[in-house]
């Protein structure tokens, strides 16, 4: 059951990559905890947004395998916030508190709707130069739960994760999917009332996003082909309004790819990035570069061989 959690990388994380947390709004119960990793030289970091019932800690093989490239990687959990505005608001003054102007946001399920969100909502003095979006959605009205959104507040915490936990995968799995769905499942544990219903009301209140406003954003989208909480459909709607999004598709991973098919998903990450090698929005020290290349090239000619076999 503890797989993850007693494991050598999550240690070396836990030990390694300090803590940090940040206010930046007036209400000073509003607190953003995050792990800022990899060179501060770097002006246009990947930024990590974790779903529903994630903590920051949940992205650790992402910042791990990404800092041991060059990038630089922040991985954040957010404050309690009811509205989409006041969310997106806080996180802009969280990237002037960082001294960011413009940053690379990955996003997984609610984590990725509020990156299009924010990336939407500062369209006209940009602050998002590219979108990875994974098991994610552009339209609230999918979960069938805008009527009862505004209701979460008044629920106890255990009737709100019993809705976050409604969506994890039921039925068998490979191991390193239970040990995902364990890890998520104590991260749960850690949430409070206060945030969980904050979360499950900025993924349920009647929104969807606007693609005109971030047609100019490069964007790639990652999903998964076996059992996730996204239907079919949310999945088909998130193609059309990004026609020219690269895709990464991953075979297997449910819900949780970051962490049960992590050397994937880390390279879909190293491959969207890449394109930025050389500019001022890069997310990667420079004289990195060669090294990651060759480590790209290597894991490609491992997965393809994996592929054959």
């Amino acid at each position: 059951m503890e797989e993850i959690k007693l494991s050598p990388d999550y240690n070396w994380f836990r030990s390694t990559v300090p803590l940090k947390k940040i206010i930046v709004d007036d209400d000073d119960s509003k607190v953003w905890s995050l792990y800022d990793a990899g060179p501060k030289s770097i002006r246009c970091p990947i930024i990590l947004f974790p779903p529903v019932s994630g903590t920051a800690e949940v992205f650790f093989q992402q910042v791990l395998a990404l800092t041991g490239w060059g990038y630089r990687v922040i991985s954040l959990q957010y404050p309690i916030y009811w509205d989409l505005m006041e969310f997106c608001d806080g996180f802009r003054k969280l990237l002037d508190h960082l001294q960011l102007d413009k940053v690379h946001l990955f996003g997984a399920s609610l984590g990725g709707f509020l990156a299009q969100k924010f990336a939407e909502t500062t369209h006209k003095s940009p602050r998002v130069h590219s979108l990875v979006l994974c098991n994610s959605f552009s339209d609230t009205s999918i979960f069938n739960h805008t009527w009862t959104a505004n209701s979460f507040w008044l629920m106890p915490a255990f009737m709100l994760k019993k809705i976050v936990l409604g969506n994890f995968a039921k039925g068998p799995v490979d191991p390193k999917m239970a040990d995902a769905i364990d890890f998520m499942v104590d991260r749960l544990e850690t949430l409070n009332q206060s945030e969980l219903a904050s979360r499950l009301t900025l993924n349920c209140q009647n929104s969807y996003v606007e693609p005109h406003k971030i047609k100019d954003v490069a964007v790639t989208i990652i999903d998964v082909f076996d059992q996730s909480a996204l239907s079919s459909e949310a999945k088909e709607e998130m193609y059309k309004l990004y026609p020219n999004a690269r895709r990464a598709h991953l075979k297997t991973g449910g819900n949780f790819p970051y962490l049960c098919r992590s050397a994937e998903v880390n390279l879909y990450i190293q491959i969207h990035l890449r394109q930025f090698h050389g500019t001022r929005y890069a997310a990667i020290s420079p004289e990195m570069v060669n090294a990651e290349e060759l480590e790209v090239q290597e894991s490609s000619l491992t997965h393809s061989s994996d592929d054959d076999q």
